[in-house]
């Protein structure tokens, strides 16, 4: 059977008899996790697999895993990986090493991933943040200019690509002027057309070749005065699908967030209509899922097409020395001129 276009959260670290009737009945494409349902490798792996085996695939599950203040997996059992702003101070002093530092990372980020069952990293952010703005993105970024957000993105990217992970561009168009955090309200951002595409939207449209993107549950009054991204067909197609020309598989961000009105179906349904090919939901609280797989449609035409695509990015991981990977990244984020001049090996 043909899947639906939705992401589905759970809500603890196995699988309830009503969650796994759920996810057979329902089919999501995919699954994401959170702190909520990690707790040790062997349990992570067995959650995957059951999650598998109850919609009948080998579907996606997806993390954010980015380093920094957002590490769903993390110590004791996980390393540590820095917030993207340190690769960005990195790359200010030495362009190459900061590039090279930022794909080892997410390269040994794919590692930790693969070994229990996660083959989708919501990663790299291309958001552009400005003096001002909400907090929420911060530090996650890897800069303050376009290119230079781009090159460490696409970085990010290779390196999650060589481990056989898929990257998840976030957050277009861009979340970097948000004057709120979407998780809590609605922001607005009302800077002119021409700043946008110049700034904001200029990071998204050089990584518009990865596979999967992430919309921002952000107003851009320039182009739609109501609607945030998420749910406006003019800032989908006009904005992401055409001035960015992101053509990938898009999801939303996740439909239970503050910024969002309306019953969840009704976001899910508007989500959709928009052009978002997939819808995520991702708190994992029962009735809330149900609604949401209600509203999805069955993934099919051109979405499906972008789906299968992207999918066959998934590949097996090159060979990596885990361990000579790691001490090179930490040399290098700690300016050794010896890891400096390895940087190309």
């Amino acid at each position: 059977m043909m899947p639906r276009a939705f992401i589905t959260g759970l809500s603890g670290t196995i699988l309830t008899a009503d969650e796994r009737a759920f996810l057979r009945e329902a089919l999501p494409w995919g699954l994401i996790l959170f702190k909520r349902n990690i707790e040790t490798p062997a349990q992570v792996q067995a959650l995957t697999a059951a999650f598998r085996d109850a919609v009948g695939t080998q579907a996606p599950v997806l993390v954010d895993q980015e380093g920094g203040r957002v590490q769903r997996l993390g110590p004791p059992h996980w390393p540590s990986y820095p917030a993207g702003a340190v690769y960005g101070r990195l790359y200010d002093q030495n362009g190459a090493a900061g590039l090279r530092a930022a794909e080892l990372g997410a390269r040994l980020i794919a590692d930790d991933l693969r070994a229990v069952g996660i083959d989708v990293d919501c990663l790299p952010l291309a958001d552009v943040p400005v003096a001002g703005a909400d907090s929420v993105i911060g530090d996650r970024a890897y800069g303050a200019t376009p290119d230079k957000v781009a090159a460490i993105g696409s970085a990010v990217a290779a390196g999650l690509l060589k481990g056989g992970v898929l990257p998840v561009l976030k957050h277009l168009p861009g979340h970097g002027r948000a004057n709120a955090d979407s998780h809590e309200r609605l922001p607005v951002v009302e800077t002119d057309r021409a700043t946008l595409e110049a700034t904001d939207f200029a990071a998204f449209r050089q990584l518009a070749a990865l596979p999967v993107g992430m919309t921002a549950h952000v107003v851009f009054t320039a182009f739609d005065p109501v609607t945030p991204a998420t749910t406006s067909v003019t800032m989908v197609h006009q904005v992401i699908r055409g001035s960015i020309g992101f053509q990938g598989l898009l999801m939303s961000d996740d439909v239970s967030m503050g910024a969002l009105s309306g019953s969840l179906g009704e976001r899910s349904q508007a989500a959709i209509a928009a052009g978002c090919d997939l819808v995520l939901h991702c708190n994992g609280a029962f009735g809330e899922m149900q609604e949401v797989a209600a509203a999805a449609p069955i993934l099919d035409g051109v979405a499906a097409r972008r789906a299968e695509v992207a999918l066959a990015a998934r590949r097996n991981p090159a060979e990596i020395d885990v361990e000579e990977a790691r001490r090179t990244v930490a040399a290098l984020l700690a300016g050794d001129p010896a890891a400096s001049k390895r940087i190309t090996s």
